[in-house]
């Protein structure tokens, strides 16, 4: 049987962007979508919804307060442009904390992450559909073009940005860590301190205070503490 899913949003671009994700595994069947609680509500009285995609910023009541209403909510993703509820999610059990835009390939992880967590309800999705992606960036003269998988972390050097790679180079380019920051955001990139960003894909070991990407030991920055916990709690309960 196919897992049943809910789209609860208010924004139509973001609820077409999931539900063209949904489309694209064959495990998944969307059910209905809506953009606010109170339908949302309406539709888990008559429907049997196996998985909800959530927002969390939406009028009258917000997807963390409806979630706490339910007593028997279906596993849940959250769906949201903000990190800041991202602890309370955790507390609240979900399968996953989306940050929109939500790509296919962030989009598979989470749908894997849902089958880890109920190996009952089918098959797991093939990882082989992601399609790398790449960034270009200008060194001197050149522009390169960079895999995202070959990427182990991203290091600040003021208003340059060192770009380690797999296969023990780097590329030195004229880019705030901030800017790129934003540019991976809604890839398998985490920044653990102001002045790193690593690939989550890369991580061999972690602590409470630093993170192991290959053999290279990142810290953990102060700021950036809870959201790297979070995460790490997350690879733990997968």
């Amino acid at each position: 049987m196919k897992v049943r899913c809910l789209i609860v949003d208010d924004e139509p671009l973001a609820i077409r962007l999931i539900e063209k994700h949904v489309s694209q595994i064959d495990s998944l069947e969307l059910v209905a979508t809506c953009n606010s609680a109170l339908k949302a509500f309406e539709i888990l009285n008559t429907q049997e919804i196996d998985l909800l995609f959530l927002d969390i910023k939406m009028p009258h009541l917000t997807g963390i307060d409806f979630l706490k209403t339910l007593k028997n909510p279906p596993k849940t993703i959250f769906t949201t442009a903000y990190r800041d509820y991202a602890l309370e999610s955790y507390e609240l059990e979900t399968v996953d904390y989306l940050l929109k835009p939500v790509t296919f390939e962030r989009f598979v992880q989470a749908i894997d992450k849902f089958f880890r967590q109920n190996s009952n309800a089918v098959a797991p999705v093939q990882r082989e559909t992601i399609v790398t992606d790449y960034i270009l960036v200008k060194s001197g003269s050149k522009h390169h073009k960079i895999n995202l998988e070959d990427i182990v972390y991203i290091e600040s050097l003021k208003d340059y940005i060192k770009i380690h790679l797999q296969n023990d180079t780097s590329i030195i380019s004229k880019y705030k860590l901030g800017e790129m920051e934003q540019e991976l955001s809604a890839y398998h990139f985490l920044r653990i301190h102001r002045s790193y960003i690593i690939n989550t894909s890369k991580i061999t070991a972690f602590s409470s205070n630093d993170i192991d990407v290959n053999t290279q030991e990142i810290p953990i920055g102060a700021s950036y503490k809870e959201a790297a916990i979070i995460y790490l709690e997350g690879i733990k309960r997968v």
